[in-house]
């Protein structure tokens, strides 16, 4: 199994901590505030407990526990590790100094990737002597549930460490796709960006309030694209298959998309609309509560996907 080390010890620290300790790797999460570590091994035992009562977990929770461990030294922290995951909060200012010491730590064949949400690798990677073994590994949060994980190369970033990293990820049991180059914002950003840039039309342009937008996606064809991606989806939905789609409704998502080509400024009054119809519907006082039973509904899911996926097939 590969010794895997974890930079940062926020929620997605301890996500990825979960993710390669329940895959059998030994795990070292550091933190640059050791403060932080006792606070993230008690939320990894929490999120833990979760999995075990939902039957995500093929083990004792205690047998991956004792695989996670804690360390406040970078240097010690890098000894040894085939793959690290650097997930320090989402600025640059903050990246370009940790991949400056990642890189002088760590050993030369180790991959050092990072969970950013929008930065490319090139962002903080250019100067670095061992710049090769550098790339992205974007998450979808939290990890131990959502298994997609986006991997985007540097433009020198070897080929070979791409396909390690998707090799160990897959194993881990994460759903690993490949960028073939740089694009901002990755693959599930972009897709989730369109989707949210229309949704925030309709709501500005009085069509719907939010409520209604977001119960037309759990409701409708979010339930098929828990399953199924757009395409797949649309080859289904006609009978001739997805040159029958296109044929029968390309016309109409044309002149729907000719009319959604405006731009959208995403202001700050269109953010105050938006917040006060939300707090309506939750409390600021309940958000934390709310993420909590998002996390455990992405974990029931998860196990239902599981049961079926032995049923049926997938």
């Amino acid at each position: 199994m590969a010794r895997i080390a974890l930079v940062g010890s926020g929620l997605i620290g301890q996500a990825w901590a979960i993710v390669f300790g329940r895959a059998g790797h030994a795990v070292t999460l550091y933190d640059a505030e050791p403060a932080a570590l006792p606070r993230a091994a008690k939320a990894i035992e929490t999120r833990l407990a979760d999995l075990a009562r939902l039957g995500l977990l093929t083990e004792p929770e205690a047998a991956i526990a004792a695989r996670i461990g804690y360390q406040p030294v970078l240097a010690a922290a890098l000894e040894g590790a085939d793959y690290v995951q650097e997930s320090v909060p989402e600025r640059l200012e903050a990246k370009l100094p940790v991949y400056a010491e990642l890189d002088r730590l760590a050993g030369p064949d180790t991959i050092l990737a990072s969970s950013t949400s929008g930065f490319p690798a090139s962002a903080f990677t250019a100067e670095l002597a061992g710049r090769a073994r550098c790339l992205v590994a974007h998450p979808i949060n939290p990890p131990f549930v959502t298994p997609l994980v986006e991997l985007c190369p540097a433009p020198w970033t070897a080929p070979e460490v791409v396909e390690r990293s998707y090799d160990l990820l897959k194993a881990a049991g994460m759903a690993p796709i490949r960028i073939r180059r740089e694009v901002q914002g990755f693959i599930a950003n972009r897709l989730q960006g369109a989707l949210l840039t229309e949704a925030l039309k309709l709501v500005q342009a009085g069509y719907a309030s939010a409520e209604d937008v977001d119960i037309a996606i759990k409701h409708g064809i979010g339930l098929r694209w828990s399953f199924m991606g757009p395409f797949e989806t649309i080859d289904l939905n006609a009978p001739g298959g997805i040159a029958d789609y296109i044929a029968r409704y390309g016309r109409l998502y044309e002149e729907i998309g000719a009319d959604q080509l405006t731009p959208l400024a995403w202001t700050p009054e269109l953010a105050a609309a938006l917040e006060g119809e939300r707090r309506q519907q939750l409390p600021a006082d309940q958000l934390a509560a709310r993420s909590d039973w998002r996390d455990r509904r992405l974990m029931a899911l998860a196990g239902h996907r599981r049961a079926m996926d032995e049923q049926l097939g997938t």
